[in-house]
């Protein structure tokens, strides 16, 4: 955008730490108006009007704003009906969720979440998978002066690929943290739409507000499907999304998507786009295995923080669960919880949860990543094409899985 006006750039960052903070976003879409800047302050009141629809302040800037290109009758006032319907690009989806889109969709409000306090160092045991993500991702986004004297742009895109239930979501939403960044989770029923050209529409939209909130972190979820290998889809809707998306990840010029960090989540990254994995898009790539035995029992204690627990040895819990996924931990300690209350109801007498209560629930549930591991090894042992699958092998080789 060029030199941002000082008094602007400070209001967009309070917004940006307060963003249901109605008073002060129409002081910053007063600002923008004072500077001729229509579209942005457009953008800035309608986002306002969704949190309060009824606010006089902001539909009288929302007149304001548009009154130029609406040009209204000043003796019946300001044309509402015409201002939704010619601006549905960008005021519609925030004055009224589910305002009708010209292609027959309705038009997706996107939130932006602040990352909180979550932290890498939240997530439990991982040292290797921490360590990569220091330093091919986190090192050169910390340290602006570095990336200046090396000419890297402030973007970035990486995607995390492994078996189901190991993490990689709250991996990303810890990598926001680190990076004082707000996130936005968007899977493939967030963008896939019926009607022609709306996916494509919504693909644009998550980038763009992403833009608007930068720093901010984009987590494409299930990007197999999000992003299929076009030669292999049949559904030329779905073509056309991935399509948009490398468009997206391209951005319009070198600068557009500064301050936009992709991640990316997939169990079959042997299923995703090639073309999405190329050097300036997901070109850096994180295998998130299930959790190691510090994992296991942080994930285990967790889960049974807020249930009545006997003494229970969690470290020889965790050694016994090894090839656990997160979400396979928690179901092993529900179903224990599941065991102790069905024993306190039949003898109406509540008791605790007890180490042969674990030990009964890890005989009924066996580890789901078995057969994803299967798929994985036959891939990395004939199509580890550029060597992408190199880490694979090496856990294959760790583990005595790999034949040659």
């Amino acid at each position: 955008m060029g030199h941002e006006v000082p008094l602007i750039a400070s209001l967009r960052a309070a917004v940006g730490a307060a963003p249901d903070d109605v008073p002060l976003r129409l002081h910053l879409s007063e600002l923008l108006l004072a500077h001729d800047r229509a579209d942005e302050a457009v953008a800035e009141i309608a986002a306002a009007l969704r949190r309060a629809p009824g606010n006089a302040q902001a539909r009288a800037l929302m007149t304001r704003a548009m009154t130029p290109t609406l040009d209204p009758d000043p003796t019946t006032g300001f044309d509402w009906e015409r201002a939704e319907k010619e601006f549905a690009g960008i005021a519609a989806p925030y004055l009224t969720a589910g305002t009708e889109t010209p292609g027959g969709g309705d038009a997706a409000v996107w939130e932006v979440e602040d990352a909180g306090r979550i932290r890498l160092a939240d997530v439990g045991g991982m040292l290797e998978v921490k360590q990569r993500l220091e330093a091919a991702f986190l090192a050169p986004m910390r340290n602006p002066e570095l990336r200046e004297l090396y000419g890297k742009q402030m973007r970035g895109g990486l995607l995390l690929y492994g078996p189901p239930g190991c993490g990689k979501t709250f991996i990303a939403r810890a990598v926001a943290g680190e990076l004082g960044a707000r996130f936005m989770s968007v899977g493939l029923n967030d963008v896939l739409d019926m009607y022609i050209g709306q996916s494509e529409r919504n693909l644009h939209e998550v980038f763009e507000t992403a833009r608007r909130s930068a720093p901010c972190v984009v987590f494409l979820d299930e990007l197999d499907a999000l992003g299929a290998k076009r030669g292999l889809v049949r559904h030329s809707g779905l073509r056309n999304s991935v399509n948009q998306l490398l468009a997206e990840l391209d951005g319009m010029h070198a600068a557009a998507n500064e301050g936009v960090f992709v991640l990316a989540a997939t169990n079959h990254p042997w299923d995703v786009d090639t073309a999405l994995r190329r050097p300036g898009r997901l070109d850096r790539t994180l295998l998130v295995l299930p959790p190691d035995a510090p994992a296991r029992q942080s994930i285990l204690r967790y889960h049974l923080r807020n249930r009545p627990v006997a003494d229970v040895n969690l470290t020889a819990v965790a050694r016994r669960t090894d090839g656990y996924s997160g979400a396979d931990l928690a179901h092993v300690c529900d179903t224990a919880a599941e065991r102790a209350l069905m024993d306190s109801v039949a003898t109406g007498t509540p008791r605790m949860i007890r180490a042969s209560d674990l030990a009964a629930a890890l005989s009924q549930v066996r580890p789901s990543t078995g057969p994803w591991f299967e798929s994985a090894r036959n891939v990395a042992m004939f199509a580890n094409d550029g060597g992408m699958y190199d880490d694979l092998l090496t856990y294959f080789k760790r583990r005595g899985k790999h034949r040659s």
